[in-house]
């Protein structure tokens, strides 16, 4: 079981892979706390001292794939087209990485949704960093577009269309995960939100 000599960083990224693996290939109802030590090497006691139980250790797992994002996230700065390009070139590949991963996708999501007390804080973090991302999504190539398309909304209103963006994306990918959206569908129903919510900024912008 347990290395003396091992620091605690390197027992929790075990824990964290341990439990990415287990949600990988069985879905949430896989991810048991006996199976995470047990497959991870350490003892209960040390994965409990770290981590309250297994939605805390689902959103672990679910920072660590947003912080792989935020390392990546050097193509949202690429810009060029549209806003609504832009925020579809977004929404479309992440999703579609999402969704290939069904299971584990779904484990994570069901974390999220839990209403976990202990976790909320947590929550409330997952969600303002996605929206981060989309917003630098939204922010790329700050002049006029390829398209012609000037940049016409105000820092705070391409702050409220990322926020809004985000909830509608969520919200839709917990639709998936009930069996009642494809991914297409996600994806669609984001595209919608966001030609709504833009025309409207836009005309706002212009008359103002």
């Amino acid at each position: 079981m347990d290395n003396d000599d091992e620091s605690v960083e390197a027992r929790t990224a075990r824990i964290l892979e341990s439990a990415a693996a287990l949600a990988s290939e069985g879905g949430f109802d896989a991810v048991r706390i006996r199976d995470v030590a047990a497959r991870a090497n350490v003892a209960l006691g040390t994965l409990y001292k770290r981590f309250s139980g297994k939605d805390e250790i689902l959103m672990a797992v679910l920072e660590r794939e947003v912080e792989q994002l935020e390392q990546a996230a050097g193509w949202l700065r690429q810009g060029g087209g549209s806003y609504l390009s832009r925020a579809l070139g977004f929404f479309d590949p992440v999703t579609r990485a999402l969704c290939s991963r069904e299971r584990f996708t779904g484990a994570v999501l069901r974390a999220v949704v839990s209403g976990e007390a202990g976790i909320r804080d947590k929550v409330g973090r997952f969600h303002e960093r996605v929206t981060d991302l989309i917003e630098a999504a939204l922010r790329a190539d700050a002049g006029t577009s390829p398209g012609g398309e000037p940049r016409p909304l105000a820092p705070t209103a391409e702050q409220e269309l990322a926020y809004i963006l985000s909830q509608i994306w969520f919200a839709a990918l917990v639709g998936w995960m009930g069996g009642l959206l494809t991914p297409d569908d996600v994806i669609t129903r984001v595209e919608r939100a966001a030609r709504l919510l833009l025309a409207g900024l836009q005309a706002g912008a212009g008359s103002g």
